[in-house]
């Protein structure tokens, strides 16, 4: 009968796709699928406006941690899991032998219903503008019929991903409500 319990492994920050994979391949190659069957990366999706265009890419919501289940009740299993290049060692308690020493220890059953809720809530919601707008900032009218007008941001509608920008048209300041896709910062 085997434990499955949810453990973090600490990683290098930026690798922890390539960590996953390697990971994956291992747990192939050493047939381990019954003592570890899922690996997750907590992550959401974000767009960014790059030059007029929107661009959709995962962000990663922890970097530098992997959520594992795993069954470490096998010595063979954690040693595994701790060889992978990019691995840094299980998040756990001291043994005061060092990182490569700590003794992994279990998410409680709470934090990682918190972690997976997050995660569902994030693809629930679906992508999210990552970077927002400032009031005050310059901003450059990229679509409709003020294209190419450059503005000051007054005002945020968050929640309605509008702006209220103040536009100057034939010499006077007019406030123009655009949406986030409408504009783009200045640089």
């Amino acid at each position: 009968m085997s434990e499955l319990k949810w453990y973090v492994i600490r990683a290098v920050a930026g690798q922890e796709k390539k960590i996953k994979t390697y990971l994956e391949n291992e747990i192939t190659r050493q047939s381990l699928a019954d003592q570890i069957p899922q690996i997750i990366i907590p992550s959401e999706k974000v767009y960014e406006i790059r030059n007029g265009k929107k661009r959709v890419r995962d962000k990663t919501t922890l970097p530098g941690y992997i959520i594992i289940s795993a069954d470490l009740t096998n010595g063979e299993v954690s040693h595994v899991i701790t060889s992978i290049p990019g691995v840094i060692g299980f998040l756990g308690s001291d043994t005061g032998q060092g990182a490569a020493a700590k003794i992994p220890v279990p998410l409680r059953q709470s934090e990682i219903n918190r972690i997976l809720g997050k995660i569902d809530e994030a693809q629930e919601q679906g992508e999210k503008l990552e970077t927002p707008f400032i009031v005050g900032e310059s901003v450059m009218v990229m679509d409709g019929p003020f294209k190419t007008f450059k503005g000051t941001v007054e005002e945020i509608f968050e929640e309605r991903k509008k702006l209220k920008v103040m536009v100057k048209i034939f010499g006077r300041n007019t406030p123009v409500e655009l949406s986030y896709m409408e504009v783009q910062k200045q640089e």
